[in-house]
């Protein structure tokens, strides 16, 4: 009986920390839009470690700046900076709904899908097809130049 409640804890918390996680991803560009103007934003330097590091973006490299154009209601730029910035905003709309129902009402919903491996698989190769795309096309409009000054070696 103690391990089942122990169990339950478990996924309680893990449920209530997947729901914090959600609104971060929701609300750190809210605010980043609130206090920035547009013309910084565009200009502004990543903070993405990767990309300080090499000059490279990595694959989650542009996703906050797609979601502040979407908020903005921009959506061609938020799909020119993440494809899947869009998409992003979706699914933490959908996690926190499907969270929270499930922390009231006590049951699962979903849980077949969302531990999918094969879903997973397909989300990842997806991403790195995507990604894979992205660095040819940087590469071929950027110098090396371009590349070193994106970077923390300028």
């Amino acid at each position: 009986m103690i391990l089942i409640n122990s169990i339950n804890n478990t996924r309680k918390i893990r449920k209530i920390y997947g729901i914090i996680g959600a609104l971060l991803v929701l609300v750190i560009p809210y605010i980043i839009m609130l206090h920035n103007s547009n013309s910084h934003l565009e200009t502004a330097q990543s903070l993405c470690p990767f990309k300080m590091l090499t000059g490279f973006p990595c694959p989650g490299c542009g996703i906050t700046k797609s979601i502040i154009f979407l908020y903005e209601g921009n959506i061609s730029k938020s799909l020119y900076y993440h494809l899947f910035g869009p998409f992003v905003v979706v699914f933490s709309i959908v996690s926190i709904i499907v969270l929270t129902t499930e922390l009231i009402t006590k049951k699962e919903y979903f849980q077949r899908i969302l531990f999918s491996t094969k879903l997973a698989y397909f989300l990842g190769g997806t991403l790195a097809v995507y990604h894979l795309t992205r660095l040819i096309y940087f590469v071929s409009t950027n110098s090396v130049d371009d590349i070193l000054r994106q970077s923390i070696w300028k």
